[in-house]
């Protein structure tokens, strides 16, 4: 308030007062620009429209000019006028070094510069807002680091600073609002031309496998997409397929500042929740070897098989592939690890396996359902921010077990409604063969000749049912599933066979 009673006894604005030698450091801040942006406010209100998408009270760093901007607000998103009259009433009593509060107001009005400065001025004030925030995290980094718990992780502390630091860049941002349809349609033509010239003709990222791409156009930049399905359905397998595809089919070329843009394929971050890295990177060698991972983990293998597990151990090592096997993390945890990931890697496609083990704030309480439409949220604003497809595995209830037509629908997805709401694209692994399998009757009875032709019918088929696409048709992609090596392919369709002689 020292500074406030500072205007309120020198005789104009703009005066400098005699230089002082400071006794300490303080905080960036600039009360001549909050004052001049609250003048303009109250002489045209107009002013206000211009920064009031980016500009808040808290950004101020007077209290008074706190409390005068949010009366301000108030009355003018009530339709009503905001001047040093209908403000005073609002404001109660401030010690202002013998200057009133009404007297400050219509002093504020009275020397107030031209609206069209208005919004500069809030660029002002909103960035050594930003600038504060940012000396107080590193007051609390360095805090934190000396009177950190015996126990305590510096790792813990490295990403709760990172959480901080993107939280101030996300909210510290202004260039939003408006743009003009002429710049939207013209990313809309860039994207029909990359997708144009990519290799299967799809604007999205390809998976690999030809029906689903066809049905998809690929995996799409910001897209959250759920694939889900009952355990033993093969949801992590067909996850992993993808990809490692994905993984393999990368290429980029070099831009002239050195940095890289990925033309085919991408750069994948794998969050296995549930397996370890070494599970996963076995199940993989498993499904690209040809060799069941039992017999891999026992070491019960051929020779033969032995060099095709070392050969596609070979053929993985330069794959832009990363996992990480932390079980157990927060959503922030995983945002933080991702943004970092693209940071310093590149970043083409993220997979989190799966759902139901990531965990919320712990502000949420018990609340599942609460807990889970955080987790949700967050992964799609993720998605956003990072222009990426998210490939998120989920859980479905256990109703599917209890109807004649196991085939999921939306309403299976388990725990909660934001599943399907936060979802760009909702996928059901859906594996027949699984369920006549459990059915088998005793032997040499007819009921066993019926099973056996179902079972013909059914092996080594799966159905990938698209439940929900924002971008384009629902329906069911057949894939083929070989269940020894848990590995999804292209199902061999009659019409795309060679002629036969």
């Amino acid at each position: 308030m020292a500074a406030i009673e500072n205007f309120a006894t020198r005789p104009a604005f703009g005066e400098l007062a005699a230089p002082q030698a400071p006794t300490y450091r303080t905080p960036p801040h600039n009360i001549e620009a909050e004052q001049a942006l609250l003048g303009a406010i109250l002489v045209n209100n107009d002013a206000y429209d211009r920064v009031s998408d980016f500009l808040k009270p808290a950004h101020f760093s007077e209290e008074l000019h706190r409390r005068i901007y949010e009366v301000t607000s108030q009355l003018i998103r009530a339709g009503k006028v905001a001047t040093p009259i209908t403000l005073k009433t609002f404001l109660g009593e401030h010690d202002l070094g013998g200057m009133t509060v009404p007297q400050y107001l219509a002093r504020l009005a009275a020397e107030a510069t031209s609206v069209i400065n208005a919004e500069d001025y809030g660029r002002t004030i909103h960035d050594l807002a930003v600038r504060r925030e940012l000396i107080m995290i590193g007051e609390d980094i360095v805090n934190g680091a000396y009177d950190a718990p015996v126990d305590a992780r510096p790792r813990d502390q490295i990403e709760e600073a990172e959480r901080k630091l993107y939280s101030v860049a996300e909210t510290g941002r202004y260039d939003g609002g408006f743009q003009r349809f002429s710049d939207a349609l013209t990313a809309a033509v860039d994207m029909a031309a990359k997708a144009w010239e990519r290799e299967g003709r799809l604007s999205g990222v390809a998976t690999g496998l030809t029906d689903l791409d066809q049905k998809m156009g690929g995996l799409q930049a910001s897209d959250l997409i759920i694939v889900a399905g009952r355990p033993g359905m093969g949801k992590t397998a067909l996850a992993t397929n993808i990809a490692f595809n994905i993984a393999k089919a990368y290429e980029f070329k070099v831009n002239p500042d050195g940095s890289h843009d990925t033309i085919n394929g991408g750069i994948v971050g794998f969050f296995s929740l549930e397996m370890s890295c070494e599970q996963l990177a076995t199940r993989i060698i498993a499904e690209q070897a040809a060799v069941p991972s039992y017999k891999i983990r026992r070491g019960d293998i051929t020779e033969h098989e032995f060099h095709s597990v070392s050969q596609a151990a070979r053929d993985m090592q330069s794959i832009p592939f990363y996992i990480d096997q932390t079980g157990g993390i927060s959503i922030a945890q995983l945002v933080a690890r991702a943004r970092r990931l693209k940071r310093q890697r590149g970043l083409d496609l993220l997979v989190v396996d799966y759902l139901q083990l990531l965990s919320g704030s712990k502000s949420k309480g018990d609340n599942r359902v609460q807990e889970l439409t955080e987790i949700t949220t967050g992964l799609k604003a993720l998605a956003k921010e990072l222009a990426v497809p998210v490939i998120a595995l989920s859980q479905l209830s256990r109703q599917v077990e209890s109807r004649d037509d196991k085939r999921p629908q939306l309403s299976d997805l388990r725990e909660s409604g934001s599943i399907e709401q936060d979802a760009d694209v909702v996928i059901f692994v859906f594996r027949e063969e699984y369920y006549i399998k459990n059915k088998q009757p005793r032997e040499g009875t007819d009921e066993f000749i019926a099973w056996q032709s179902e079972m013909e019918r059914a092996h080594g088929k799966a159905e990938v049912i698209i439940g929900k696409q924002r971008h384009g048709p629902t329906g069911t992609v057949e894939l083929a599933f070989e269940a020894e090596f848990t590995r999804f392919g292209n199902l061999a369709r009659e019409d795309q066979l060679p002629e036969r002689m």
